[in-house]
């Protein structure tokens, strides 16, 4: 294989653990009353993805719920056979389809075999129609334009508003732009994020992001199988068997150290949609060889610890905008700001000439720090979790501050109207009760006098029920005349109370104080959503920042080192467990796992001069003469390419490839082996690679190491010995006689510890069963 060719400038050395960690102030500490936070269970991410086919180019765009994203991918080239939609459509996994109603014949096809494709995992996509006038230019425009942001400010005009827009979304691509306006269509009918919302609430869209397929490589699900790059198999735990699954061993499951959960799906994206930049893949390593210097591990593990805090943003945006705000929202997002100040001041103490660090000291701008001082300076943590709502701190509203103060001062006010109630109780009434409920809606109090049970209840008895408001000199009474215990029930049962005075006056005695709160709320959600651009680019970079240290602690603990890029290897693609080149259109995406012969007959139909292709064990699983006979062909058939053949690594046991002389001698073609040395009966093993040829196969070595008899392994050496030169193979005579003279010899016992003067001996039935039995085993 060939080894690199870019060589990656020096990485910097970076501070000391000590000057780094004194550079720069630690966070603030974050408000944690209960000291136990469980994130909630994100809901499950939906994908809805609208395209256009049209004159050989593709529109595509689609709407991530978890997220609130919508991404797309500017106009591109595709076959006729749609390769390049089938490979987004296997990457992004969506759960509906949108496109026109009026498509031509090579899309239907297309849309009928997916909605055809049963083994689709977990299920087949949506496919939806819509009228062809959806999709039209002008009103696709229109609704873009038209769109209510939350990224955008209100300040700004229609004229700046189209001109930000037009410095996103490529309008001079006309496919995407009416996929966007088909897609903003079909999400406002299903109503996608918003089902049981208001009419009047808009669908939640935090930001457009391009997403192209350039510089990726195409790796397909064979590949992954093989490599075991993902393992899923069902959960343990009894509670989430039917909910989904785990990772099992695999390299994903061993590299995945992340922190948070957007490292660790940044994470799973970098291994599905793997780059062929080569000035990417420099970056990254940079990052992670600067983490693996020893002088950098405190400054690693601080940043780690930092990266825990940073929790879903673009749920809580997502809530903002919904105005479904909960009080755990507001915390989780000043920890994330707060976290993420942490690591602006920490990469700002770190060497520049790294882009990564470059990127977070200077995106992670002042905002973060308005935001995280109107929270604490605002939001009172401990109050709001003590009464499950948003509350705010004192000396924020003087207003709020004094109906708070009337409110702690309620119940002595009711202590006291229950003592004047008590002075006017009728003379007959020993002792009673008195319950105050609120009439919010009726606006006063309600008095209610409950009655001990030796009340004389068959004679008339005259109530009152008083409804008491604001001043406790107003109140308006009425009278229940009681007749006998049902009648009594019957009302106690029914009566209401109404009050003349208004609701005003009761909410500024009893302090309802909560609808400023809620207003102070919402300027302080406009705040932050104002700001929403910062807090996603703080995803994105905490994201990256998180990927990169959970591969450096991997390969500080498994003694990975830094690999070399070669430019003559960039633009490989793997297929089905071979590195093949990528062509000018992705391969189909294959169903199933293919059989080795698919496998090897895709490689030979795709692989070009920059193709590597592994082979291993091909044609074991057949015949012997018909497997052999088919790696030669294949290897032979490459080999007559010459300079235009791709690079191979063939792994076989069939040694006689090369003992038949079946491939032609040439310098393309180099054999390796296991380097072994054989001391006495044992093998030894070097685990090295050498040039040469293995002159056999050593099973009779490795089979003793197992454990097998050696009698077992001296007849298979015997068979081996027999194949090679020819030879028929014959029953072992010894082991036969040997087998007749042990049952020779047990009869003969059997007959002299017979006793022929013992008279309860049967002699016909000792020769039925002793005797003929072991003579027909020797005869």
């Amino acid at each position: 294989m060939a080894s690199v060719g870019a060589t990656p400038g020096r990485t910097p050395q970076g501070p000391r653990p000590r000057e780094a960690s004194a550079s720069f102030p630690s966070p603030a500490p974050v408000p944690d009353p209960r000291e136990a936070e469980e994130e909630e269970e994100e809901e499950p991410a939906e994908i809805h993805l609208c395209v256009l086919w049209n004159s050989g180019y593709l529109g595509i765009a689609y709407y991530d719920t978890s997220d609130s994203t919508i991404y797309f991918m500017p106009d591109a080239p595709d076959h006729e056979s749609l390769k390049l939609l089938q490979r987004v459509l296997d990457e992004i996994d969506p759960q509906s389809v949108v496109t026109s109603a009026k498509q031509d014949e090579n899309m239907t096809r297309f849309l009928g075999k997916l909605a055809s494709q049963e083994h689709r995992e977990p299920k087949r996509p949506e496919i939806i129609l819509l009228p062809s006038v959806d999709f039209g230019l002008e009103i696709s425009k229109q609704r873009l334009l038209s769109g209510n942001y939350s990224f955008i400010p209100d300040s700004m005009t229609a004229t700046e508003k189209i001109l930000f827009l037009s410095s996103i979304i490529p309008f001079d691509c006309l496919l995407t732009v009416r996929a966007l306006g088909g897609l903003l269509k079909f999400m406002g009918r299903r109503r996608i994020g918003v089902e049981l919302e208001d009419y009047n609430v808009s669908i939640p869209i935090l930001g457009f992001k391009k997403f192209a397929l350039t510089h990726l490589v195409s790796i397909d699900q064979d590949t992954y199988s093989v490599l075991q790059i993902f393992k899923s198999e069902p959960h343990p735990s009894v509670y989430k068997v039917a909910s989904g699954l785990k990772e099992g061993l695999s390299l994903f499951g061993i590299l995945n150290r992340c922190r948070c959960k957007w490292g660790e799906k940044l994470l799973r994206l970098w291994f599905t949609r793997p780059t062929q930049d080569l000035e990417e893949l420099n970056s990254r390593l940079d990052v992670i060889q600067f983490f693996l210097l020893p002088q950098n591990l405190d400054m690693a593990q601080m940043l780690h610890r930092l990266l825990g805090h940073i929790k879903n943003v673009p749920l809580i945006l997502k809530r903002m905008k919904l105005s479904h705000t909960k009080v755990s929202d507001w915390q989780v997002l000043y920890k994330t700001v707060y976290s993420a100040l942490g690591l602006r001041d920490a990469c700002r103490s770190l060497p520049q000439s790294i882009q990564l660090f470059r990127d977070i000291a200077q995106e992670f701008s002042d905002d973060l720090h308005h935001i995280a001082s109107l929270i604490g300076k605002v939001v009172d943590f401990e109050g709001s979790l003590a009464e499950n709502r948003f509350t705010v701190l004192p000396n924020i509203d003087p207003e709020i501050d004094e109906k708070k103060r009337r409110l702690t001062g309620l119940p002595s006010f009711l202590t006291e109207v229950a003592r004047k109630e008590l002075e006017n109780l009728d003379p007959r009434i020993p002792s009673c009760s008195v319950i105050y409920i609120p009439l919010v809606r009726a606006g006063g109090l309600a008095s209610f006098f409950v009655f001990p049970a030796c009340l004389p209840w068959w004679r008339p008895v005259t109530l009152r029920l008083r409804v008491w408001t604001s001043c406790s000199s107003q109140r308006r009474s009425f009278t229940i005349v009681v007749l006998e215990p049902r009648s009594w029930m019957h009302c106690w049962g029914t009566c209401t109370a109404t009050s003349g005075v208004r609701r005003s006056e009761w909410l500024e005695r009893s302090g309802q104080h909560g609808d400023q709160e809620t207003l102070l709320m919402y300027q302080l959600q406009c705040q932050v959503l104002a700001r929403a651009a910062v807090l996603t680019r703080v995803l994105d970079l905490a994201s990256r920042l998180d990927v990169l240290l959970a591969l450096a602690s991997a390969a500080r603990d498994y003694g990975y080192s830094r690999p070399r890029y070669s430019p003559q290897l960039l633009g490989v693609r793997i297929q089905n467990g071979s590195l093949a080149s990528p062509s000018p259109q992705p391969h189909e995406a294959p169903g199933p796992v293919s059989s080795p012969i698919q496998q090897v007959a895709k490689a030979v139909n795709n692989a070009t001069e920059r193709s590597l292709v592994l082979i291993d064990e091909f044609g074991k699983g057949t015949n012997t003469v018909d497997g052999l006979a088919l790696l030669a062909a294949v290897i032979r058939h490459w080999l007559a390419l010459g300079p235009t053949c791709p690079h191979i690594f063939v792994a076989t046991n069939f040694l006689s490839l090369i003992q038949l002389q079946l491939l032609p001698q040439g310098p393309l073609v180099q054999y390796l082996t296991m380097e072994t040395c054989e001391d006495g009966n044992d093998l030894v093993f070097f685990y090295q690679v050498c040039e040469g040829v293995a002159n056999a196969s050593h099973a009779s070595h490795t089979a003793a190491q197992a454990g097998l008899p050696e009698k077992l392994i001296a007849r298979g050496k015997e068979v081996s010995d027999l194949i090679c030169s020819g030879e028929p193979i014959k029953p072992v005579k010894e082991l036969l006689k040997e087998k007749q003279m042990e049952n020779c010899q047990m009869l003969v016992d059997k007959f002299l510890k017979l006793d022929l003067e013992d008279p309860s001996l049967d002699l016909d039935i000792f020769m039925s069963q002793e005797v003929l039995p072991a003579a027909a085993t020797i005869l």
